[in-house]
């Protein structure tokens, strides 16, 4: 039945002059290289990321080593990013100050990390600032209630 819909469609395709082709496609220009030939290293990492699937890993990875440069000097003082899921961007900052200005150039910045990875790779940008650690207990802090000599409150 399939070799009928197949020799159908070639029918219809020659009636419409459409016919596919008999010989080979050529490549446009350079010698042909065998599967065992040495190849440039770009093009071997290149082929490697696409077999297994780590394109888009190493496209963040690179983002994230040019910071600096993709977001500025003043800004990639304070802030850094942290990760990478789903399309959001965790980025940290080193103050409230900093965090508040990069959550008001979060839409600059989807669409700047977009130009660097492709149109609709970053749809969210996050931000934490600085966390509030857990108080230290220790030598330092004084525990229980106020005795008879407390003269305040």
């Amino acid at each position: 039945m399939a070799r009928e819909k197949l020799a159908q469609a070639k029918a219809d395709a020659a009636k419409r002059g459409q016919l596919p082709r008999r010989e080979p496609r050529r490549r446009a220009a350079g010698p042909r290289r065998e599967a065992g030939d040495p190849q440039l290293f770009g093009r071997a990492i290149a082929d490697l990321l696409a077999d297994r699937g780590w394109e888009r890993s190493a496209a963040v990875g690179g983002v994230f080593g040019r910071w600096p440069e993709i977001v500025g000097p003043d800004l990639a003082a304070h802030t850094k990013p942290e990760s990478f899921e789903d399309g959001e961007v965790l980025i940290l900052a080193d103050s409230t100050a900093w965090a508040t200005q990069v959550r008001l150039l979060a839409r600059t910045l989807v669409r700047r990390l977009n130009e660097e990875l492709g149109a609709g790779t970053v749809t969210k940008v996050k931000v934490r600032g600085p966390q509030n650690a857990p108080r230290p207990s220790g030598g330092l802090r004084v525990t229980g209630s106020r005795g008879p000599g407390d003269t305040y409150g």
